[in-house]
């Protein structure tokens, strides 16, 4: 649903009433992952994706329902085999979905606990590191309240149990907002991990990851715009201020004239954080290279022929970097896809990146027997209404 946070906290600010559908699990090969929403609008608009296409027909009907009777309800959608044209999964998958009622109108067990979702979706929408907490299988008192966590675990909103569920609740939100990952919980509905049991779903939104680009280079234009595609928030560092200007690269969130070492050692970077050396020159690189391959961001990879990469490895040696931090370098960047032009070479390097990302192998899919979706999350359990 945070996926959506833009459209949906206008829609809190005008009153309008809306029913959010959120896929919970997924199992086997499927489209969308945990987190992925379709909102539909009392006046019949909708906006977002669960499936792709495939099941969002009757999605968007159980999501008018929703907005009738005022009750949430969890369902699952799977391929057919007896029947080409029942509704799901024609890439054989399992989804299952959670639809919940957001009505300006009715008591908080109808689903229009709508302060704390706003507070929640106007911060997920200003781009703050935000969590939602809701209940998808459980007591029917729990259905319809939210829990807006934030970093930390502090939080406001209610559950509708006893304050130890709210707490231990936000106490799981928290961790996984940290690490940026949505997921099912399961807790005791006293807040225990015993007693009778309650399936929470919390939603994780945190800001976009980075990705700095090292070498304000005609290749460095082509990757930024493929890193924004990728919702990357995308930085050009390079040490030569004729180059490094905001005219050159227009798409970029920041240009930044300074030795990247230098800059590197100012930057509070993370595990989604993305590093991308293309300035394929020692004095730059090697310093660069020295402080990024100890720190523990998702890729560093470095452009340069292979006999560039030969004599930047026996530099960091030299410089006092190990074998096993050399091995997390990608070099020469990218995957061999025959790239020639700016534009090909930066989807050599996307591709490598979104397949470190999720363990791809980057070998054609085609006649492979490797699962095309990867790291579905546990099943959700028994399925049925949660009202």
């Amino acid at each position: 649903m945070l996926d959506l946070a833009e459209e949906l906290s206008r829609w809190c600010e005008r009153g309008c009433d809306f029913a959010v559908a959120t896929v919970v699990a997924t199992h086997g090969s499927a489209p969308r992952q945990p987190g992925a929403s379709l909102a539909v609008g009392a006046d019949s608009t909708a906006i977002g994706s669960v499936s792709g296409g495939c099941v969002e027909g009757a999605v968007y009907d159980l999501c008018q329902r929703a907005l009738e009777t005022g009750e949430s309800v969890l369902e699952r959608f799977g391929h057919s085999d007896e029947d080409a044209f029942a509704v799901g999964l024609t890439c054989g998958g399992v989804i299952d979905i959670l639809i919940t009622p957001v009505r300006a109108t009715g008591s908080p067990a109808a689903g229009t606990d709508r302060e704390t979702l706003a507070a929640a979706l106007a911060a997920a929408a200003a781009g703050e590191a935000t969590a939602v907490v809701r209940l998808v299988e459980g007591p029917a008192e729990l259905t319809g309240r939210w829990l807006h966590v934030r970093p930390g675990g502090s939080y406001s909103g209610t559950l509708g149990g006893p304050p130890e569920l709210d707490r231990t609740a936000a106490a799981e939100a928290g961790a996984l907002l940290g690490a940026g990952r949505t997921g099912t919980v399961a807790l005791g509905a006293d807040g225990s991990r015993c007693g009778q049991p309650v399936l929470l779903l919390v939603e994780s939104s945190v800001p976009p990851p980075r990705m700095i680009v090292f070498g304000a280079v005609d290749f460095a234009a082509a990757l930024v715009r493929m890193g924004k595609l990728l919702g990357y928030h995308v930085s050009v560092c390079d040490a030569r201020p004729v180059f490094a200007t905001a005219r050159r690269f227009p798409e970029a969130d920041e240009v930044v004239a300074d030795w990247p070492h230098r800059y590197l050692d100012a930057q509070e970077l993370d595990g989604r954080t993305v590093l991308c050396v293309l300035t394929h020159d020692a004095k730059f690189d090697v310093p660069l290279l020295a402080r990024a391959l100890k720190l523990p961001v998702a890729y560093i990879g470095a452009m340069g022929s292979r006999r560039t990469h030969l004599d930047r490895l026996d530099r960091l040696r030299h410089a006092g970097v190990t074998d096993a931090e050399l091995a997390r370098l990608r070099s020469p960047i990218g995957l061999d896809l025959g790239a020639r032009t700016p534009e090909e070479t930066a989807l050599s390097i996307a591709a490598e990146i979104v397949a470190d990302l999720h363990g791809g192998t980057g070998a054609p899919l085609t006649g492979a027997d490797t699962p095309i979706h990867r790291d579905a999350p546990p099943p959700v359990g028994r399925i049925g209404s949660v009202a």
